[in-house]
């Protein structure tokens, strides 16, 4: 007769050691993930980032590929006067100008330089925004007090309105009107990012970083700015579509980009009166303006989410 305490033990004897084994086999069911990887996946399960990812990346190869092997020229134009306001067709896509200048040329020169100004305008504001920020929260006292009231005083300042006074001395030099709209464009960066700094530099890990004798830039740097990430990504991607409809409406009252070179706000300030009888030079490229912006957004939209520690659930 079998003795019920030796099956009991001999059972438990076999799921030790077929927990054993499943370690041993290189499972790990307690093994953190890594958060990059936590973040990718986030990333790449929120549908709306996903797909506009997916556009704007067909939107700089569409620019910057499509430009360089299509075979008409942005600045190329039929001297005959044949060609002129022609609908869209096969030899023309997007149909001809005034000009007789192909319109899918243009809007591909155009959106080359839309994108080019708005990255770095994102760049220049944002780094600008969060230093100015993280010092001014960091420091405080009277560091504060001289960077808020310099912040103050350009906001008061509109700044396509600066930026397009600048701009005006520069004859139409897209990298000077990226220069200028990126350093009016970076006062609302700081600010939130000082918000955040000044919470953070209260809590514990800085206290333990400093008792440790981190310096102040290894602080702010090291221990604080990675905390403000999410933030910091997203007010990058608002600053790219900030800077692409800025862009728009500097070169769409003359002082943005100028001939012979273009850009999607000069193609729609050249052709606003053609609306009606030639619609294609209108739409076009007035719908690339909106891809770039509302594209560039959900992007920014999907990295807050996957970024945020807080976040739970995923938005399809």
């Amino acid at each position: 007769m079998t003795n019920p305490i030796v099956t009991v033990a001999a059972e438990a004897s076999e799921a030790a050691t077929g927990a054993v084994d499943l370690t041993s086999s290189g499972f790990d069911a307690t093994k953190a993930r890594r958060q990059s990887v936590v973040i990718l996946k986030r990333f790449l399960r929120h549908r709306a980032a996903m797909i506009s990812l997916i556009v704007f990346v067909l939107l700089v190869l569409f620019a910057f590929i499509g430009g360089a092997v299509w075979k008409y020229s942005y600045s190329y134009q039929d001297v005959t006067g044949g060609g002129r306001y022609l609908a869209p067709s096969p030899d023309h896509p997007f149909g001809t100008d005034s000009l007789a200048r192909d319109s899918l040329a243009q809007v591909l020169r155009g959106t080359q330089f839309s994108i080019l100004i708005a990255m770095v305008v994102a760049l220049l504001a944002t780094t600008l925004g969060v230093v100015v920020g993280a010092f001014a929260g960091f420091y405080r006292g009277w560091v504060d007090s001289l960077l808020s009231r310099f912040v103050d005083l350009v906001l008061v300042i509109p700044p396509v309105v600066l930026a397009g006074v600048l701009a005006r001395s520069t004859q139409g030099n897209w990298y000077f009107i990226a220069f200028y709209l990126g350093v009016t464009s970076w006062m609302s960066v700081a600010r939130v990012i000082r918000g955040m700094v000044l919470s953070l530099r209260e809590k514990e890990f800085v206290e333990a970083a400093r008792a440790l004798g981190g310096s102040a830039p290894r602080l702010i740097f090291r221990h604080i700015l990675p905390n403000t990430l999410d933030v910091i990504i997203v007010n990058a991607t608002i600053s790219v579509s900030q800077a692409v409809l800025a862009e728009a409406a500097l070169s769409f009252i003359g002082l943005g980009v100028h001939s012979p070179d273009t850009s999607l706000g000069l193609l729609i300030n050249a052709n606003q009166n053609e609306i009606s009888l030639h619609p294609w030079l209108f739409w076009f490229p007035f719908v690339f303006i909106v891809l770039i912006s509302l594209s560039v957004n959900f992007i920014g939209d999907g990295l807050r989410d996957a970024f945020d520690p807080r976040q739970k659930r995923v938005r399809a």
